[in-house]
């Protein structure tokens, strides 16, 4: 029992060889990996981050697999060299329309390469464009199926656009050109039409142009009682720059909104998906404020168009009723006409038959027609003041109904230029508020910027004072220069140069016997 509890206390190293350091070890994986790996490969994988320096470029690639959830399966570390990095960025450029950048499947052929102090990596010897051509219509064909079956490709333009979109929620840059294009063509109208536009500032290019511009569309949702219509500009440029709008988180929050999107994204190739999901699309910034413009003159002209018709229509009402009226009175004429003809012709019948007739008998006659006559008067008389009196109210229904018509159309188009009128001038001062909020902010961190900056500025002029070669040599630090040039490599030096070593109190001059230089 002593003898078996000795030897469990033993070294567990007695009976075998020393062992290897760090770097040993290392070094035999590097030589099994050579010669297991000899040849270069053509792999597949998904670009996760890329960085550069020095004019080389460094990737981190994983592998998802068809795993639905995205979870990773491998990683590792690549590098481009700076010499066959400039030949491939460009060529990759060129073809696809994109640069190397996160979130791109690449089809690559590269070499095994083991460092005992950096590890395991890949040296990329060449890039195959085409694999990533594919790989992005692929995408591009993917998103818009999905968009397709949740019902979103079509959403946005179900919403209804109003005549006169005077309120404006513009997602843009606020420095960029096509934003203030714009606005000018806005502002600088022919027809004096005023728009109140409300900035959602936004990335509109790069990797977080999706998420920024989809962060400016749920925040114009949020407000959108405020909006008539939302719009989203970009000047022009490449491919590179616009690919962010084929993102399906973009087109998804633009078939979401509750408002109608307009676009007016310039670019070089077809419609983005963005484009294709929107209500309306158009070709740039100026076309899209062209197109507002438009759709206010034409509701102009319809307005224009209806008064119009409301003055004719009112003009041809009393002209029929004038014209009813005249044909009234010349029947009511002719009918009089002709019922005192009839009358005097029975009289002079009746006088002649009392000729024959005695005196007294006459003169009862001639008293008897007095009094017919004076009764006929009088019903004509009143026949004649009742039909003018009806002319008369029937001229007066007529004009009336035309009046109030008239009028009635008249309050309808005062009403819609006063709505106009106030929400545009509710719209400036709103706009003219957050102007003046915004110039407040911006002076107040202006001020802090540039108080932080002089602080750096001190810290930066304290350290080079703190670093001065004076004072390291006070510290015991020594400066060693060949031919008045400062020594930072042992390779600059060779058997037999004197060299100078300066210190804090004086100078020594050396030669040099031998350079022994440190293994990398």
């Amino acid at each position: 029992m002593a003898q078996q509890f000795s030897r469990q206390n033993n070294s567990p190293f007695e009976d075998f060889q020393s062992p290897l350091t760090l770097f040993e070890l290392h070094q035999q994986i590097r030589e099994e990996l050579e010669l297991a790996f000899p040849d270069s490969y053509w792999v597949v994988a998904e670009i996760a981050q890329v960085s550069a320096g020095k004019g080389h470029c460094y990737l981190t690639l994983a592998d998802k697999g068809d795993n639905p959830h995205g979870q990773m399966q491998a990683q590792a570390r690549a590098t481009i060299w700076s010499a066959r990095y400039q030949m491939l960025g460009r060529y990759f450029q060129e073809k696809t329309g994109q640069p190397l950048k996160a979130g791109l499947k690449i089809l690559f052929q590269a070499k095994v390469r083991f460092h005992e102090l950096y590890g395991l990596s890949l040296d990329i010897l060449n890039i195959d464009p085409n694999y990533t051509i594919g790989d992005l219509a692929r995408q591009r064909q993917e998103t818009l199926k999905r968009l397709d079956t949740e019902g979103l490709l079509s959403a946005n333009r179900a919403q209804e656009l109003s005549p006169v979109p005077q309120r404006l929620a513009v997602i843009s840059s606020a420095t960029a050109a096509g934003y203030q294009d714009f606005i000018h063509q806005l502002q600088h109208n022919a027809f004096g039409y005023r728009f109140a536009t409300t900035l959602f500032p936004a990335l509109v290019q790069g990797n977080e142009a999706p998420a920024s511009v989809t962060r400016a569309l749920q925040l114009v949702a949020r407000h959108q009682h405020l909006f008539d219509a939302c719009i989203i500009i970009r000047g022009g440029g490449s491919q590179t720059d616009l690919s962010c709008f084929d993102d399906y988180a973009i087109a998804a929050a633009i078939g979401r909104s509750p408002l109608p999107v307009l676009t007016g994204i310039g670019h070089e190739r077809d419609e983005s998906v963005a484009d294709l999901v929107a209500h309306t699309r158009l070709k740039t910034p100026t076309a899209v404020a062209n197109y507002l413009i438009e759709r206010l003159r034409t509701a102009e002209e319809e307005a224009e168009s209806m008064l119009d018709s409301i003055r004719m229509f009112s003009a041809q009402q009393l002209k029929l009723a004038s014209e009813k009226l005249e044909r009234q009175s010349l029947k009511l004429s002719h009918s009089t006409n002709d019922f005192l003809q009839e009358a005097n012709a029975r009289l002079e019948h009746v006088s002649k038959g009392l000729l024959i007739k005695q005196k007294n008998y006459l003169e009862a006659q001639k008293h008897r027609t007095n009094n017919q006559e004076r009764d006929i008067r009088a019903a004509t008389k009143e026949q004649l003041h009742r039909q003018e009196k009806y002319m008369s109210h029937l001229t007066v229904c007529v004009e009336g109904k035309s009046q109030r018509y008239l009028h009635l159309k008249e309050h309808e188009l005062n009403t819609l230029v006063h709505c106009l009128e106030t929400e545009a001038k509710a719209g400036l001062k709103q706009a003219e508020i957050g102007f003046s909020k915004k110039s407040e902010q911006l002076k107040y961190s202006t001020r802090e910027k540039l108080q932080d900056q002089h602080h750096r500025l001190h810290l930066l002029e304290l350290s080079i004072r703190a670093n001065n070669p004076e004072k390291l040599l006070l510290r015991g630090y020594t400066l060693t220069l060949l031919n008045g040039k400062i020594i930072k490599s042992a390779g600059q030096l060779k058997s037999g140069d004197v060299v100078e070593t300066r210190m804090k109190d004086g100078t020594v001059h050396s030669m040099i016997v031998n350079v022994d230089k440190d293994d990398e």
